[in-house]
């Protein structure tokens, strides 16, 4: 029994489970994304691109940026929900502070949460359904002028198909 108990904690160890580790790590290094580009238009008409990684899975939803140490100015990730539903994003295991376009199904910014504050279990999001979340580095949505109303142009939106 003792020897089972012993080859247990040798097993947990090796998958990132000893004591002190975070388990989370190993997933960071397993859940890989697509990348893609997509551009939001500003009530301006400013075109702004960005080179993002598409969550679409649910490994890959429940993954998203988490443990992360950068983020680049013209990055992030686009969260697919495959169809208009209630969504509430949170800052666990998140290391850097993001910004949180949430989009209708027509790539309508519904709502903007800026400066999400890392490693919060605090629930951000609109009352209405969303179909995608762009994240993106904090600051970005102030930088460039970004509002609710603005359109974010991708494939996975009705008005980019």
């Amino acid at each position: 029994m003792r020897a089972v108990l012993v080859g247990l904690v040798f097993v947990l160890w090796g998958m990132g489970g000893a004591p002190g580790s975070n388990p989370g790590q190993a997933l960071a290094q397993t859940v890989s994304f697509e990348q893609s580009r997509l551009e939001v238009v500003g009530g301006d008409g400013r075109h702004h691109p960005f080179v993002i990684e598409l969550a679409a899975t649910e490994e890959q939803l429940s993954q998203g940026l988490m443990f992360r140490k950068t983020l680049a100015e013209d990055a992030g990730m686009l969260f697919n929900f495959g169809r208009p539903r209630q969504v509430a994003m949170w800052m666990k295991n998140t290391l850097i502070p993001l910004d949180m376009l949430f989009m209708d199904r027509s790539g309508t910014v519904i709502y903007i949460e800026e400066y999400a504050v890392p490693g919060t279990l605090q629930p951000r999001g609109p009352s209405g359904l969303v179909q995608g979340v762009l994240e993106v580095a904090a600051g970005t949505a102030r930088r460039l002028g970004l509002h609710a109303g603005d359109r974010v142009l991708h494939p996975i939106f009705t008005a980019g198909r």
